[in-house]
């Protein structure tokens, strides 16, 4: 099974100083053909203006990821954690029991590039928590998130593993699910898929019980990659 979605084809939502693409419904944005896959509920692409970001808001029972593209985020919440997360640094926050948090572009000279992304916890009405990390690229698939935060990974509260995917150009590598989907996100350059098809920046590629193999062409490739529990 694939589940292909096109940049392009992604919804949309600006507000001057936001502008944001959705990959699933969110917001104001719905369309039932894309509410998730599997656990996988929000890849939201947000660029933020400079000194703007996100006011004092709530959330339960939800593992959100930050995945800072470009600039900064300060980040300030309810259980007392006030951070500056950079540009190639990941965070994690388990919203749990509840938690009230902003996010605001920490600049006020550059923009801000980040992906907001959402899981569903495979337990809810947990104690709210934080982490967040800088890690290096190690293989051309690194893991970010761990189910148990092991090998100086960030931890999450579901079975999931998110990994970031870099390759070179020319270089591939074969990606292969048996009974757990797989997703995979492009943030940046170009690659084939089985030599045929071609994924750009902001596409996106589900799969289940199938096997593709991923080539960098033109240049260099920066994609993130979940595996995921089948529902």
């Amino acid at each position: 099974m694939y589940y292909y979605r096109p940049s392009q084809a992604r919804g949309r939502a600006c507000f001057g100083w936001l502008d944001s693409r959705h990959s699933f419904s969110f917001g104001h944005y719905y369309d039932p053909n894309h509410m998730g896959f599997s656990v996988l509920r929000v890849i939201n692409d947000d660029t933020v203006i400079p000194g703007a970001g996100f006011d004092t808001h709530g959330h339960r029972d939800m593992e959100i990821i930050s995945y800072i593209l470009q600039g900064t985020i300060e980040h300030r919440d309810s259980e007392g954690n006030r951070l500056v997360v950079s540009a190639g640094e990941i965070q994690r926050m388990s919203a749990g029991t509840g938690i009230t948090h902003s996010e605001y572009n920490h600049s006020q000279t550059e923009q801000l590039k980040f992906l907001q992304i959402w899981i569903e916890p495979n337990r809810r009405g947990i104690k709210p928590s934080y982490e967040q990390q800088s890690i290096p690229q190690r293989d051309k698939l690194t893991a970010l998130i761990t189910p148990d935060g092991s090998g100086n990974t960030l931890s999450i509260h579901q079975d999931t593993s998110l990994y970031r995917l870099q390759l070179n150009t020319g270089e591939s590598i074969t990606i292969q699910t048996h009974e757990r989907p797989g997703y995979l996100h492009v943030i940046e350059g170009e690659a084939s898929i089985n030599d045929k098809s071609i994924l750009a920046s902001g596409d996106s590629l589900g799969l289940f019980k199938k096997q593709v193999q991923l080539k960098a062409i033109k240049n260099s490739i920066t994609a993130l990659w979940f595996d995921l529990p089948a529902n």
